[in-house]
């Protein structure tokens, strides 16, 4: 048993007798010990998608489900196809599978990717991920007080906020869970 608020994007939990698939999950902390979890989840039997808030504290059936590293190839149509690096075998996934990992998703990345039996039902990112700036506004002088951040592309068109500090051409490192910065790569 998980507490709704351990689950995150890529886990799978069991419902009734149904599997769902996270496809996000955000933590509010509220006033007085009211915390919540929206998650949006995909029914693996049926592929309908649904939001719904859940208290922090509610238990959830926790289900591991096999997982495949394979390497993404390109994109066709609507379809992510992702080929396995030992048999050479190749699956397809359509964006409501990948979710928000498309904001992080580049040709020859090697990411996990959940099977249901022998069907492709989603991807896990790793938790940080290296990505280019592609673009960036200078940062302004004397803008120092406190922490600030600026909007920056990265290589993938995904838009996330980083320090002042950081120009286009910079390699940084992302925290997939939350989109944020968490300092430049080497």
């Amino acid at each position: 048993m998980k507490e709704a608020q351990d689950l995150r994007a890529g886990n799978t939990v069991k419902m009734g007798n149904d599997l769902f698939i996270i496809l996000k999950a955000i933590y509010n902390k509220g006033s007085r010990g009211a915390s919540s979890v929206k998650m949006k989840m995909k029914n693996l039997s049926t592929g309908g998608v649904s939001e719904t808030v859940y208290r922090a504290s509610d238990k959830f059936d926790n289900v591991v489900l096999d997982r495949r590293k394979m390497q993404f190839l390109c994109e066709s149509n609507g379809f992510y196809t992702f080929m396995d690096n030992e048999t050479y075998e190749q699956m397809d996934l359509t964006r409501e599978d990948l979710g928000d990992a498309l904001n992080y998703l580049k040709e020859e990345m090697v990411i996990d990717i959940i099977l249901h039996g022998e069907k492709a039902v989603g991807v896990e990112l790793p938790v940080h991920v290296e990505r280019d700036i592609v673009y960036t506004e200078p940062a302004v002088k004397g803008d120092t007080s406190g922490k600030v951040l600026k909007v920056a592309k990265l290589d993938t068109g995904h838009e996330v906020k980083v320090p002042l500090y950081c120009v286009i051409g910079d390699k940084i490192k992302i925290d997939t869970t939350t989109d944020a910065f968490v300092a430049r790569a080497n």
